[in-house]
């Protein structure tokens, strides 16, 4: 990586010589403009307006036009040389915690590499000293002429700086909210919260770029003369009645994506339970379906926390256990044990209580 700044971090009277160096690189793919009649490359030229002539690159430098056109021509001498510590320092003036940042504000990260031997020292007392109070140092530096803020924090074993806006280049979002009459019912947000739960999270590393990918298969098939890959065929969907059935479908379509049954009867097929198909469900009966998938979920997680040692229930293994060893006498008209020669404990057992009468059994 090359470093594209090179000055020091101001820490109080400690001076840090370090190089600036981008975090980040664009993958993306670009174009060139080109003639559609016969694919000539389309360039532009830089003209002089005064001699009329095309200049080179060395011949071009900076200028300010003034409000009457009149250019004024700046160095980039002039500009090293503007009266501000800034110039060639990255200069400290606060430690925050990171929350006080607004993520608005956050531009361009760069890492910042210690700049030679003398600077190790130093810059290891800066990282570990962030890393320790959990907070980010705010500072200001020069760079690209003008003059930024900038965050510093700690990635891995490296110092980061990202460049952050000035409070006034951030637009206030007026009038971007949407109409405050809108009101959200709780039955709407319980399934919002249920299809946040099944989506569940993300490893972001595992993303990745599908537009650049299916454009790299249209450059190689299209450069190797093959068939260029057609866009699938769009899935007929269903029309969405009210924000409750489309959050209800999303939810039923998050958990099959991910392999798990619906584990209730929900959507617009609905089934008895001889599994005869009772139709399409009506869009008054969407909201309870909702109810119900939330209602479900919930007990789905309820069961899966651990239960409690101890209580009221007893396990099948401490049932038989207690069946062999109670006497006759503790036995219970509930519990009954392999010894009991009573019929009428035989027959309880056996057949239900209003089914065993005196006539069937003469009969």
């Amino acid at each position: 990586m090359r470093s594209i700044w090179n000055g020091a971090i101001s820490f109080g009277l400690v001076s840090i010589p370090i190089k600036l160096v981008n975090a980040t690189e664009s993958h993306s793919i670009s174009f060139r403009q080109i003639h559609l009649e016969d694919g000539g490359r389309i360039r532009y030229r830089k003209f002089c307006e005064l001699e009329d002539r095309e200049v080179t690159q060395d011949e071009i430098g900076k200028g300010y036009e003034d409000a009457d056109g009149t250019i004024i021509p700046i160095t980039d001498e002039d500009l090293a040389q503007l009266p501000i510590p800034t110039a060639r320092t990255i200069e400290i003036v606060a430690f925050v915690p990171a929350d006080r940042i607004d993520p608005l504000q956050m531009d361009t990260p760069y890492y910042l590499s210690a700049n030679g031997v003398p600077a190790a020292k130093p810059y290891t007392l800066l990282r570990e000293a962030l890393k320790r109070s959990q907070k980010v140092a705010v500072a200001k530096f020069a760079l690209r002429g003008r003059e930024r803020l900038g965050m510093l924090r700690v990635v891995e074993d490296v110092i980061a700086m990202h460049g952050l806006l000035w409070p006034d280049e951030i637009r206030p979002p007026e009038s971007v909210a949407p109409d405050a009459s809108v009101t959200v019912r709780d039955k709407e947000l319980d399934l919002a919260d249920a299809l946040m739960d099944t989506l569940g999270e993300v490893d972001l590393n595992e993303l990745h770029d599908g537009y650049r990918e299916a454009v790299e298969a249209l450059i190689e098939a299209k450069a190797s003369g093959e068939k260029v890959p057609s866009a699938p065929a769009d899935e007929p969907g269903g029309k969405v009645l009210d924000l409750m059935a489309a959050l209800e479908k999303s939810v039923r379509a998050a958990k099959e994506s991910r392999g798990e049954g619906t584990g209730s009867e929900t959507g617009s097929e609905t089934r008895d339970r001889t599994g005869a198909k009772k139709g399409k469900a009506t869009g008054k009966d969407t909201g309870k379906e909702a109810q119900a998938e939330v209602t479900r979920l919930r007990r789905k997680t309820a069961r899966a926390a651990p239960k409690e040692v101890g209580g009221k229930k007893s396990t099948s293994t401490a049932k038989k256990a207690t069946a062999k060893k109670a006497a006759p006498k503790k036995t219970t008209a509930k519990k009954t044990t392999a010894k009991a020669t009573s019929a009428k404990k035989t027959t309880a057992k056996k057949t239900p209580a209003k089914k065993a009468t005196p006539r069937k059994r003469s009969a």
